[in-house]
């Protein structure tokens, strides 16, 4: 790890908000995709293992619908799960999870990850990177360069689209506090997508960090058995 990343880690307060409000209706199950089964135990605690294991050591805070905090509670003492985090009720919509769990943050000085609980193969390095470059610009959001060619519907009709000007977005997006607590002032609107959308309206510039295609999110059945494929291919620790 480069030193000033080290360095970065121990001034500055992290926090991580992690997103649990999907449900498993695109997954064709009745359990929530964060609950499924990886390798062995449930996808959000591979999540929550991820930044557990960066430099940054953040904060954990973790949003659950209010209907399965006693479940969670079961699983976390059927898997021996140890990792130290606080738990707060979603909202109905991503905007007003997120607004809850930043709502726990009190220092205004801290950097702040959001990141989707359904992606459990994010690299602590990706996590570290996101919180340099917050800390530096104020922004950071992950994202990868489209690898494939892409075209834009406009009135019945397609149009090309330069792919090398396209990034896909991933998470962790990762702010300021202070700056995001701001931009979560706004009313929410149905165009907010993500933290950076918030944001941008808000005003603020988003830069983006390097990602990687394997920061997968887990939103299909065929995404359980690619995400095990690719674990089984990282070096364990």
């Amino acid at each position: 790890m480069p030193s000033n990343l080290q360095s970065l880690t121990t001034n500055l307060p992290h926090y991580v908000i992690i997103v649990a409000g999907g449900s498993g209706s695109r997954m064709q199950s009745s359990l929530p995709k964060q609950f499924l089964l990886l390798n062995g135990k449930p996808v959000l605690m591979h999540t929550i293992e991820a930044f557990d294991q960066s430099a940054a050591k953040p904060a954990i805070i973790l949003v659950l619908p209010a209907a399965y905090h006693t479940y969670w509670q079961q699983l976390i003492q059927e898997y021996s799960f140890t990792i130290p985090h606080r738990l707060v009720t979603g909202g109905e919509t991503r905007f007003h999870s997120v607004k809850n769990g930043l709502d726990l943050i009190t220092d205004q000085e801290a950097l702040v990850a959001v990141q989707d609980a359904v992606r459990p193969l994010t690299s602590p390095y990706i996590i570290d990177e996101a919180y340099q470059c917050a800390a530096e610009h104020g922004t950071a959001v992950v994202a990868v360069k489209s690898r494939d060619s892409i075209r834009q519907v406009k009135k019945g009709r397609s149009v090309s689209l330069v792919r090398d000007e396209i990034y896909l977005v991933q998470t962790p997006q990762t702010f300021k506090v202070s700056l995001l607590k701001k931009a979560y002032e706004q009313p929410f609107d149905t165009r907010f997508t993500d933290d950076a959308s918030v944001v941008e309206q808000y005003g603020a510039e988003i830069k983006l960090t390097e990602g990687d295609h394997s920061n997968i999110k887990i939103t299909f059945p065929e995404d359980i058995a690619i995400a095990e494929l690719l674990l089984s291919k990282k070096p364990q620790l």
